[in-house]
């Protein structure tokens, strides 16, 4: 997968404050955009599955933050895969003749969730996705669930869980697995001896999501406000 990263913070708090019915309170709402490239299909059926996906978040916040409306118009027999905790993976399908998720395309993509995007069969070009919307800011809390879930970054940023900058609230013996396109899954183990990541630390792009193994229940919280 591949991310280029359209969001600029001086650029983008340039144009978007708004005073508040005569007070000196002032609103700052930051928006932005950013993209995600998907890996095309090689168009015979020799190619893995793995090949063609990527881990994919919503990182800005809409009014809507559906899939419907979030990616309204990908290639047909596109699949989004959102992990249920309890269930695994739920696919969803853009129907090649209603034009519409299959089947539901009310599922949820808010920030800090994610979920696997497969690039359609018949797709034989990269595919380009954007996401458009307001960079969260202030606290916020991402909860994360015993055992399997798939989360992301709640604001459009690089990030790892190494860098204590973003609190990622990691225990012995948790799991963060980072999908390698071609390759699958790579795991790294937060080590119960020397508390540190292994094998080394994982680099979490703008725009992806983690397959997470948590041992016990916990709160993502981060206080991020735009410089």
């Amino acid at each position: 997968m591949r991310t280029k990263t359209l969001l600029c913070a001086a650029a983008l708090a340039a144009g978007v404050v708004t005073s508040m019915a005569q007070s000196n309170v002032y609103s700052l709402n930051v928006v932005g955009y950013y993209n995600i490239t998907v890996p095309p299909h090689n168009g015979n059926g020799s190619q893995p599955l793995n090949a063609h996906s990527a881990m994919i978040a919503n990182q800005l916040n809409t009014t809507n933050n559906t899939l419907a409306s979030l990616i309204p118009n990908p290639p047909v027999n596109s699949v989004f895969n959102k992990y249920v905790t309890g269930s695994g993976f739920q696919a969803y399908q853009f129907d090649e003749f209603d034009l519409v998720w299959y089947p539901d395309g009310n599922v949820t993509l808010n920030p800090g969730e994610g979920g696997l995007f497969v690039n359609a069969i018949q797709q034989t070009s990269p595919l380009t996705l954007t996401f458009v919307g307001e960079v969260l800011q202030g606290p916020t809390t991402n909860s994360i669930p015993n055992g399997y879930s798939v989360r992301s970054l709640n604001t459009p940023q690089q990030w790892s869980p190494g860098n204590a900058t973003f609190n990622f609230p990691a225990v012995p013996n948790d799991v963060i697995n980072k999908f390698v396109t071609g390759s699958g899954f790579q795991a790294y183990q937060f080590d119960e001896f020397d508390l540190v990541w292994y094998p080394s630390y994982p680099v979490i792009n703008v725009g992806e999501s983690v397959l997470i193994i948590k041992v016990g229940a916990a709160n993502w919280t981060r206080n991020f406000t735009v410089q």
